[in-house]
């Protein structure tokens, strides 16, 4: 092989890239029928050719040319909505997307990597229409402000925040805050929206599952209040609040990787330990279960204002008390807060410790145990909760369950 011929095979490569995310689109499009006369198979893969080879050899003219590529659409598009009476935009800002996305292919090779995740996206987005419609028809008028107030304030007062600590607030990062809020928000968020899409009644696996990752707490107070209606169904609700109560532990987990992935093997082990324990204890109360009887968690939108800034402030109180308390009363002091904060809120420990653990405020093993003990307080609610609010069988199984978790990871965190 020449070395002309070897220095033009990566841009020949990026060349059919472009052409196969062009093509990708262009089949979806026709598919669906969205892009009727206007655009389909064949014109997305030119727009998308267009694009890669204006930025490879004329990147000065790219301008020029989307801007007449943008004038082409608009006639074709003029023409759709004459002929046709179809005034969606969908197509229209797919095709300059897809121009973009080609000239993005021979740009560079992060400009490759973004264009084939950004292709796949849009197509999934193109694809997924019908449900994205019947998710946005499920959502009420009150979820649906409360998202935009949630949202308009999180890019309004974000950047605004100072990044740095603080005296007047002792120390405290107000962005490092608001981010972590931000964090836990979004990760609730996105366990709603995919309850929303699937819904919660297609399993009582995935009712526990998605009830965890958005409250696992709600999910066992909801469990619990329909046992006392329909007692028979005291296993299945069991078997559902388990789940719920087990996926706060993978939870904390993605918590520790984002804010101190150094402590994530260490707070792993006793973890995913008590998550095995809860697995495999929950699929023994499942065969067990003796009915089939639906039962739903009532899961609301995370993404409201009142319970984001009632977080912050809790978070940024725990955050003070927990490094107070090991200055002053050292490891026990921590591990007493990590108790106490846990009966109320994993996350927030969860967090609070490996931001001291990365600052090197305390050690490595003093926050993996503090985060177990808090795991360990909030398991104990959920089995109180369900002795409280449900029936006496559910309380006794719920409580043989969650109790053989807390004592695995109790055991492997002191033991």
């Amino acid at each position: 092989m020449t070395a002309a011929s070897e220095a033009l095979f990566p841009l020949v490569w990026r060349l059919l890239v472009a052409v196969g995310i062009g093509a990708l689109v262009g089949l979806e499009r026709e598919a669906s029928e969205s892009g009727g006369s206007f655009a389909g198979s064949r014109t997305f893969p030119l727009l998308a050719l267009a694009g890669a080879l204006t930025q490879a050899f004329f990147p000065s003219l790219l301008p020029v040319v989307v801007g007449g590529l943008v004038l082409a659409l608009l006639v074709g598009y003029a023409a759709k909505v004459r002929t046709e009476g179809d005034i969606g935009l969908t197509t229209l800002t797919a095709g300059l997307l897809v121009v973009l996305l080609g000239a993005l292919t021979t740009h560079s090779q992060r400009g490759l990597v973004v264009a084939l995740v950004a292709g796949g996206v849009l197509t999934a987005l193109l694809s997924a229409k019908g449900r994205i419609h019947r998710f946005a028809e499920r959502i009420e008028d009150e979820e649906r402000r409360a998202t935009v107030k949630f949202v308009l304030v999180v890019l309004v007062v974000l950047p605004l925040l100072p990044d740095r600590e603080l005296e007047a607030l002792y120390g405290l990062n107000p962005r490092f805050v608001w981010l972590m809020v931000v964090f836990v928000s979004g990760l609730s968020f996105a366990a709603y929206v995919l309850s929303r899409v699937v819904g919660t009644q297609r399993g009582l696996a995935l009712t526990g599952f998605l009830g965890g990752f958005v409250s696992s707490t709600a999910t066992t107070v909801s469990m619990a209040e329909q046992t006392t209606d329909s007692p028979g169904i005291y296993q299945v609700s069991a078997f559902a609040i388990v789940v719920a109560s087990v996926v706060m532990f993978p939870r904390a987990l993605v918590e520790v990787a984002v804010v101190n992935p150094a402590l994530l093997p260490h707070v792993a082990v006793p973890l995913g330990l008590m998550t095995g324990a809860g697995v495999l204890a929950a699929v023994v109360v499942y065969w067990r279960s003796t009915r089939e009887d639906a039962v739903t968690a009532e899961i609301e939108n995370p993404f409201r204002l009142q319970p984001a800034l009632v977080f912050g402030a809790l978070f940024a109180a725990v955050l003070l008390v927990s490094e107070s308390a090991n200055s002053v009363l050292g490891v026990s002091g921590v591990y007493a807060t990590a108790f106490v904060s846990g009966l109320a809120d994993v996350d927030a420990m969860t967090l609070t410790l490996s931001k001291l653990a990365a600052d090197g405020t305390v050690a490595t093993d003093v926050a993996t145990t503090g985060i177990v003990i808090a795991a360990t307080a909030n398991t104990l609610v959920k089995a109180a909760l369900a002795w409280i609010l449900g029936t006496r069988q559910l309380g006794t199984l719920v409580t043989a369950v969650l109790g053989l978790v807390v004592v695995v990871g109790l055991a492997v965190v002191f033991i």
